[in-house]
């Protein structure tokens, strides 16, 4: 019998080769999402990270093979796989074209077709060291079913929810794992939460089970365990698995549950507003004007530069939560440092600080939006706040 190396309700680990492991795992599963070996480290590219080129090379696991082998690994493991997932149930997995191609020889001859091809690009990948070559920057995800298989889950209402009221496209622009997804530890290949978080909501309902056979940190099951699926991962290294177990009981504090559950749902593409409090006077002199202006940082009355600045589209500006006027940046995402002189220029008369994030707006059109007469339950009245449209319109 096979004994987990990690086992809680909902989140269970198996340390060891997935090719062996997999044949010993007998518990059907809905969704089976795969991040396999690219088969691209050669030991001599470079990438530029934050300036500095650095060896590409993730380990033995990912040397470049043959054609035959690549084929002959995804076979077993694909073969595996497929013995355990259900009739209706779904499959991705991740890739570029070093092992993509394989994949899909093989899912084919398994019996499998493609719903998909999903594109992620990411917007800010690193710079290749080769003046012969684009610059990478998108890996693929192929999501298949069996060939005879019709009714596999596909939550399409959810998605078209999330891309705004559109249409959900198979092009994902989602920026690589941030700081916030490797406070536990870091992987060399870790995926980002938002990933995994379409993914699972395109084809799986709360309660199903999800099988990632390369577990890595479980970037897959802790995504699973936010969104109420059960999770199995197959992984062999032991600084892995607990390093997937740190991320699992970090979720066991809810407020640490509660803001990677918010982090991980957020639209990467989303327009985001400054909403802004001001003196009811200093509040008609900004809006004549076109200008609003705080202090930059972490005290009251601040405004801090986090991650979706420069997504902002829109500045609000009220007084004590009411009384609330929206108008549009006359650039997105931008800012200036104003000095306390220069806004002493335009009849400001600044107090707390000699230099001001200043933010233009376009004052000749107010836009409209459902208003309510306070803000206070939604937002800290007093500091400036960069906030998600959909979250503001929703008050």
């Amino acid at each position: 019998m096979l004994t987990p190396y990690y086992n809680i309700p909902d989140f269970t680990l198996y340390q060891g080769d997935s090719l062996e492991l997999l044949k010993s795992i007998n518990e059907p599963v809905d969704m089976i999402f795969a991040d396999p070996p690219y088969f691209l480290s050669t030991g001599n590219g470079k990438v530029n990270i934050n300036g500095q080129y650095i060896k590409f090379d993730k380990g033995n696991w990912d040397r470049v093979r043959t054609r035959d082998e690549k084929d002959e690994f995804n076979m077993k493991w694909l073969s595996s796989c497929c013995r355990l997932l259900k009739d209706n149930g779904t499959i991705w997995v991740c890739g570029t074209y070093h092992n993509i191609f394989s994949v899909e020889r093989c899912l084919d001859e398994l019996g499998l077709k493609i719903i998909n091809m999903v594109v992620w690009q990411k917007p800010d990948p690193p710079t290749t060291l080769s003046d012969k070559r684009l610059n990478f920057c998108a890996e693929y995800l192929i999501w298949a079913t069996r060939k005879r298989c019709k009714d596999y889950t596909f939550n399409y209402d959810d998605l078209f929810k999330l891309n705004g009221g559109t249409q959900m496209q198979d092009v994902w622009k989602i920026s690589a794992a941030s700081a916030w997804e490797k406070k536990c530890g870091k992987h060399p290949t870790q995926k980002p939460l938002r990933l995994l978080y379409r993914a699972i909501l395109a084809s799986t309902k709360p309660g199903d089970t999800i099988l990632d056979p390369f577990s890595g940190s479980s970037t897959t099951g802790i995504a699973a365990t936010l969104m109420n699926r059960r999770y199995i991962g197959c992984e062999m290294s032991q600084e892995f698995l607990d390093l997937s177990i740190r991320r699992r009981e970090q979720l066991c504090d809810s407020s640490a549950f509660m803001d990677l559950k918010r982090r991980m749902e957020e639209d990467p593409e989303e327009i985001m507003v400054l909403v802004n409090h001001a003196r009811s006077d200093l509040k008609e002199q900004m809006i004549k004007i076109g200008i609003c202006y705080t202090r930059v940082g972490e005290s009251k009355g601040s405004v801090l530069v986090t991650y979706g600045f420069e997504r902002m589209q829109y500045v609000l500006i009220h007084t004590n939560g009411t009384d609330a006027h929206l108008f549009r940046l006359k650039s997105k995402g931008s800012f200036q440092i104003w000095s306390k002189e220069t806004l002493m220029k335009y009849g400001f008369n600044p107090e707390s600080s000699p230099y001001y994030a200043v933010f233009l707006f376009d004052n000749s059109q107010e836009i409209s939006f459902p208003k309510t007469p306070n803000l206070r339950n939604k937002i800290m009245t007093y500091r400036a706040r960069i906030r998600p449209l959909g979250d503001f319109m929703e008050i």
